[in-house]
């Protein structure tokens, strides 16, 4: 018996989201498209440059410096936090708009870089720089996304969540921002 005549091919899906869920949460938006949730963090320098930021009920997120701008190294920079912001929140709006779409993803991977600039050195004595010229310079976002369509669907996919993605569009857009010693 030759075994190739039995073969099947298995395949298996990234755990799924609730699509009943996802398109009560859309309507409600459509609803009231100018309604707005909050995210609160607290932030607690510990020395040096590591932080710990409480979100909620979570442990901590970590934060620090590499030893070439004087940290200790004991967790992420904190440009690669906002990347690794980002990377989720892509990988979130992209697995919600394959649901949306009924595709099925069996894997899904982003790889991000950005060019980041601190020639000022926090603004410590180093460049005199405008604050358009610092930070992320160049951000580039690949994504290895696997399911049950054509690569030109995961393509549109993929253009659909950047382009609705809340981290993204903080990013890209300027925000108001209100910044003062507290009470």
């Amino acid at each position: 018996m030759n075994s190739n005549n039995n073969a099947q091919t298995v395949s298996t899906h990234l755990r799924p989201i609730d699509r009943d869920g996802l398109l009560g949460f859309a309507e409600k938006g459509r609803g009231n498209p100018e309604n707005r949730g909050t995210n609160k963090v607290h932030t607690v320098c510990e020395g040096q440059y590591r932080t710990l930021s409480y979100v909620a009920d979570h442990d901590p997120v970590v934060v620090d410096e590499p030893p070439h701008l004087f940290g200790q190294n004991t967790a992420p920079a904190p440009g690669e936090i906002v990347l690794s912001a980002l990377g989720g929140c892509l990988a979130v709006g992209i697995t919600a708009v394959a649901t949306w779409k009924n595709v099925k993803l069996s894997r899904l991977e982003l790889f991000l870089e950005g060019d980041i600039g601190n020639t000022a050195a926090w603004g410590a004595g180093g460049a005199d720089r405008q604050p358009e010229q610092m930070g992320f310079q160049e951000i580039r976002v690949r994504v290895l996304v696997e399911g049950d369509a054509s690569r030109e669907q995961l393509d549109d996919i993929v253009q659909h969540a950047n382009y609705f993605s809340p981290v993204a569009n903080s990013m890209r857009n300027p925000i108001a921002f209100d910044i003062a010693l507290a009470d």
